[in-house]
């Protein structure tokens, strides 16, 4: 059929670039093409209207477009327009695009650290990267970029927006951005810094509370996570997991399963589905969970996107660990690099992926266990006078043991978490509750 699909394409044009008004030789193409077309199945014959409405679109675009342009450049644009009206994510990838897209999955460029998407006539934030110049600006999911540089977003390829986005280090970009809260215009300059995501960092929150920030899935990120609970377990005594997937955009899919795998003991991950028989996966966990059981709760928020997803998807199906924060992004498809020849490639949407208990999250989101919306938490005001025990003339002392003081300085810290994150101080709250009822448990059962 490709090789008929293309005869008869070279047909109309041959017909619609050459032919001018010569109805005989028309009638005698008109029979070529019929004939390829008579070839083929019924169920799969080529709309032969709708290809002689392209090549005659072609030719006149072609002849009487006011600036002259090239066929290269006009089947170029008809690829790009092609890919543009299926679905947010299809695009086609020239020379440099190949190059920014390496260079995204790598973690290693210059530009503004922001991941985006075409939505009708702007340019949509799924996610600020950590630590970048769009994060420090203040640059939020859901957010519209409505011009860079003063040149409107309008028509403008996904491609053609990270060209401008990306340059060199210490070089000045303006944005004019709509933000999705307050539906407040601004405008920001940015200056553009070599983005060096890190994808995975950690820390205790307190004693025995551990923190795993994921920002991204890049082709180390799984090994990261190995590594970081590694150091966890050597620096104090684990007791939980906080899993923060908060803005990330997302990244390869094969690393977040190999992060969840991780996790999980075993039973499944995710699955794709698609119309090519290499769509239809299936990804399994192996036997081996390297928390062994420890309580987890998953940070999620509007910024977490596709492969973010599947992490938390996965974990909440099989009921490994407790999802707070807000809905998701909801990006349910797996995109597929499709090289077309040595310098160009198209990524197509080829699958959706569905959670092990078969829920699609495309346009939904995975929905939190319990839902924290992001407040701020401002501190009480300390001035005001307040009277207590150790306020009254005369009060007896807290004669405490030396081994029952209290480190102020980690107390202090974590007084602190509520006003600095309240999603991650509710979500520390909710895994130091888990522990007790796991230790609890865990006597009872003695």
């Amino acid at each position: 059929m490709k090789r008929n699909f293309f005869l008869t394409l070279i047909l109309l044009f041959s017909y619609s670039v050459n032919a001018e008004g010569e109805s005989k030789s028309s009638e005698i193409e008109d029979e070529k093409i019929q004939t390829v077309v008579r070839k083929e199945k019924p169920e799969t014959m080529l709309p032969l209207e709708d290809l002689r409405v392209f090549a005659e679109s072609f030719k006149r675009i072609r002849s009487s477009y006011v600036d002259e342009i090239t066929d290269q450049d006009l089947l170029m644009l008809a690829t790009k327009g092609m890919l543009a009206e299926l679905d947010p994510h299809s695009v086609y990838l020239d020379k440099e695009a190949i190059k920014n897209f390496e260079e995204s999955t790598s973690g290693n460029y210059g530009g503004l650290g922001i991941e985006i998407i075409k939505e009708e006539n702007f340019i949509k934030v799924i996610s600020p990267i950590d630590g970048t110049p769009a994060s420090e600006a203040g640059i939020e999911s859901g957010d519209l970029i409505t011009s860079l540089d003063g040149i409107s977003v309008k028509g403008m390829s996904i491609s053609d927006a990270v060209k401008i986005m990306r340059g060199n280090p210490d070089t000045e970009i303006s944005l004019t951005i709509i933000k999705k809260r307050t539906s407040e215009v601004i405008d920001l300059k940015l200056i553009r810094q070599l983005v060096e995501v890190s994808s995975v960092r950690q820390r205790y929150l307190e004693e025995g509370f551990g923190y795993l920030r994921i920002a991204q899935f890049q082709a180390r990120t799984a090994q990261e996570v190995r590594e970081a609970i590694i150091k966890l377990k050597d620096s104090g005594n684990l007791n939980g997991l906080i899993i923060d997937l908060r803005n990330n955009p997302g990244g390869i899919l094969r690393a977040s399963v190999d992060v969840a795998d991780i996790f999980l003991e075993k039973g499944l991950i995710v699955y794709t589905s698609g119309r090519l028989k290499e769509s239809q996966r299936r990804y399994e966990a192996r036997k081996g969970d390297m928390l062994s059981g420890l309580p987890i709760v998953t940070l999620v928020n509007e910024g977490s996107a596709s492969a973010s997803e599947i992490l938390a998807g996965a974990l909440q199906d099989q009921e490994r660990s407790i999802v707070m924060g807000t809905n998701t992004f909801g990006k349910g498809s797996v995109q597929t690099i499709i090289p077309i020849t040595e310098s160009r490639a198209v990524k197509l949407t080829t699958a959706r992926y569905f959670t092990p208990n078969g829920r699609s999250i495309q346009a939904e989101g995975i929905v939190p266990d319990i839902r924290v919306p992001r407040y701020q938490v401002t501190p009480q005001d300390r001035r005001s006078l307040k009277i207590s025990e150790k306020n009254l003339s005369g009060h007896l002392t807290n004669k405490r043991s030396a081994n029952e003081k209290v480190d102020k300085k980690t107390k202090k810290e974590e007084s602190d978490l509520i006003f600095q994150d309240f999603q991650l101080h509710q979500a520390l709250n909710v895994l130091t509750g888990l522990h007790k009822l796991n230790t609890q448990a865990s006597a009872n059962r003695q």
